[in-house]
């Protein structure tokens, strides 16, 4: 509600010219003044925005017709948030200069800067309650995620254990709680949002790569899910991902490269000889 409040006033807003944004600057060429490499590692560095419409892969074994209601989710979410980010993003910029957007409320900045201050505390409202819900999901997804791997062995029993009355795995998202609130207060927030891209682009690249791999490896396996199109598709997301990654700075692909082999030292240290797939 908060996020569609601000467009329709934004849009009434600009639409009588009352924008602070200096008129004729879209017009004189500068709508993209970092051109297509800074569109490139801008798109690189939000990319964790993105994240949260894999999580509902994750919860497929809760849904009641995964088959149907799995993929109706994901698109359907991602169509919605996809169009309401662009028109946000066209708002606010056409509302105030880019310039002065990088703070940590710049919509709430937005309203303030043109006096409708009592849209202000429904857009930060809406903000904490957002960032709160997509925390909690991610934090399910993330615990999911062990699960299944704690299933196939690949991690420690510890994170495929299921609480007698919930029946929800407790302590896989006790420790990821744990560990993703130190991350949060001991890391700077813009490098963690950039690790956080990079590895979500990562794994997507390894997903695309293992869909092009086993639908020519193992054609023949039974698929509730069926990617259309192979191998454009997953090519194009592999191009797609690893152009994104390649606009995020030289750090990020040092802690990217770091993660990976902490990854690698847990496979082949406990994974690799668990592995319930290794030893059917």
């Amino acid at each position: 509600m908060g996020l569609t409040s601000f467009v329709s006033w934004g849009l009434c807003y600009r639409w009588r010219g009352k924008s602070a944004f200096p008129r004729g600057t879209w017009e004189r060429g500068n709508f993209t003044p970092f051109g297509f490499g800074g569109v490139l590692t801008g798109a690189g560095v939000i990319f964790f925005a993105y994240i949260g419409f894999d999580a509902v892969s994750t919860a497929a074994q809760e849904a009641i017709n995964p088959q149907r209601d799995v993929p109706i989710g994901i698109i359907a979410s991602l169509a919605v948030c996809t169009l309401l980010y662009i028109l946000v993003a066209g708002v606010l910029t056409g509302i105030i200069p880019y310039t002065e957007l990088n703070v940590p409320a710049p919509i709430a900045l937005a309203v303030d800067h043109v006096g409708m201050s009592w849209l202000s505390p429904i857009i930060k409202i809406a903000a904490i309650a957002g960032l709160t819900s997509v925390m909690l999901v991610l934090l399910m997804g993330q615990s999911r995620i062990f699960f299944s791997m704690a299933k196939d062995q690949l991690l420690p029993p510890l994170f495929a254990k299921v609480h007698p009355k919930f029946q929800t795995p407790h302590l896989s998202s006790i420790l990821v709680g744990v560990a993703v609130s130190l991350l949060a207060g001991f890391m700077p927030i813009e490098k963690l949002g950039e690790l956080v891209s990079i590895g979500t682009l990562f794994a997507f690249v390894l997903v695309c790569g293992g869909v092009w791999i086993l639908r020519n490896s193992h054609p023949e396996m039974e698929r509730h899910f069926k990617c259309p199109a192979v191998p454009y598709v997953p090519i194009g997301g592999i191009l797609v991902c690893l152009s994104l990654m390649a606009g995020l700075p030289i750090d990020t692909w040092i802690r990217l490269f770091v993660w990976l082999l902490i990854g690698f030292l847990i496979y082949f240290g406990y994974g690799v000889k668990h592995s319930q797939l290794r030893s059917s």
